[in-house]
């Protein structure tokens, strides 16, 4: 798994644009810039190059770019705050936007070959004390939300000892998911990877933030219905595997 080479920032009258340079050269476009447009949705409607899917807050947009299939997400607040706020996010400088600090995480994550997208651009743009942000990032091609493979009851001790050892693989190097639940675990086959890491970050390891993401992903498998044959039959087969696994993992 390869880190990106070059990650170059480019100004917009409203605010910036961090990208994969090596990305946009590749594909035999701008290899000095990075069109704008290109995180706009209705740009790829027109061309019948855009597809929608669900899960998270508004889900994302799979695009066919020229740089290659990608998900275009934009950010946007949940909860209560979304009513005030909307997609808007107080302005604490370019580095601390969720896109810049999201597209820089993922990079690095990368480099150390941590199973998530490639980070292909990021961008922000400023209003007064505000932003708002979008994110292009690779597509994972031919792969299913442990959601969706949940849904269509095909999770069972084998799929969730690899989820299981995969966290842990993140968790041994101080790698932290603000929301790990069921629709951001990718599988394809034998790989397994972790997406959307908006306020994600690198923490010293400590046993209270990974068990409290173990928590998380188990509080969404419930909601999803994981235990519908009953609880002590999902610890069994489904959550006691995963647990072991990660327990394994990071003690390898």
């Amino acid at each position: 798994m390869a880190a990106m080479t070059q990650a170059q920032v480019q100004a917009t009258p409203d605010g910036a644009i961090v990208f994969d340079a090596d990305a946009v050269a590749q594909a035999a476009v701008d290899p000095t810039g990075f069109n704008p447009a290109w995180f706009d949705p209705d740009h790829w409607r027109a061309r019948a190059a855009a597809e929608l899917t669900s899960g998270g807050r508004g889900g994302a947009v799979f695009v066919a770019a020229p740089f290659g299939n990608c998900a275009l997400r934009h950010y946007r607040r949940g909860g209560m705050v979304a009513r005030i706020l909307g997609d808007h996010y107080l302005w604490c400088g370019a580095e601390n936007t969720r896109s810049f600090a999201e597209f820089r995480l993922l990079a690095a994550l990368r480099g150390r070959d941590l199973p998530v997208p490639q980070p292909v651009a990021a961008r922000y743009r400023r209003s007064g004390m505000t932003y708002r942000a979008d994110i292009l990032t690779r597509r994972i091609e031919n792969a299913s939300t442990l959601a969706e493979l949940l849904a269509q009851d095909k999770v069972d001790a084998e799929v969730a000892s690899r989820v299981g050892t995969t966290i842990a693989k993140f968790h041994a190097q101080g790698a932290y998911h603000a929301d790990l639940n069921a629709h951001n675990v990718l599988l394809r086959e034998a790989m397994v990877w972790l997406i959307d890491f908006d306020r994600g970050e690198f923490r010293a390891r400590a046993r209270a933030w990974q068990q409290a993401n173990l928590a998380r992903l188990k509080r969404s498998l419930l909601k999803l219905g994981a235990a519908r044959a009953g609880e002590k039959d999902f610890e069994r087969k489904l959550w006691q595997p995963l647990v072991t696994a990660w327990e394994k993992g990071m003690t390898a």
